[in-house]
């Protein structure tokens, strides 16, 4: 029966150190899907926006239809939503890029989670971010 499979489930989290400082994304997906990504000196609303955008991506790569989108970043769901407006003009890039992804699926919806709903995706940011780090010296 068709609508009876349940969506693609995807988090995502975006870590910066410093506002802005070296900042990274991390997404994942209980289906066994993961991905990270450093992005250089950016801020945190940046990290979480480019995050949000790799969720997409990874729930395209993934083949879904039906995509569940959890983060515990209200700013980025809100703005996504519209509940929100974007104020800072360097981030509307982000929300018009979002939309159009979200265009690959049939459905789409977003949950706000709490942080620790969030752990994997918040790991996999930070050890983007650990890996780029220069140790010793």
């Amino acid at each position: 029966m068709e609508g009876s499979r349940p969506p693609f489930v995807v988090y995502f989290d975006g870590a910066s150190r410093g506002n802005p400082g070296p900042a990274a994304w991390g997404v994942f997906a209980p289906a066994g899907r993961s991905a990270k990504g450093r992005i250089g000196t950016a801020t945190n609303n940046v990290a979480e926006w480019r995050g949000f955008l790799a969720a997409l991506d990874l729930a395209a790569e993934a083949g879904a239809a039906e995509v569940e989108v959890r983060a515990d970043s209200e700013l980025v769901l809100k703005q996504f939503l519209g509940t929100y407006r974007v104020k800072a003009a360097h981030l509307a890039p982000f929300l018009a890029a979002a939309r159009e992804k979200a265009r690959r699926f049939r459905r789409l919806s977003v949950v706000h989670v709490r942080r620790e709903e969030n752990r994997e995706a918040d790991a996999l940011a930070n050890a983007a971010l650990d890996e780029g780090r220069v140790v010793g010296r």
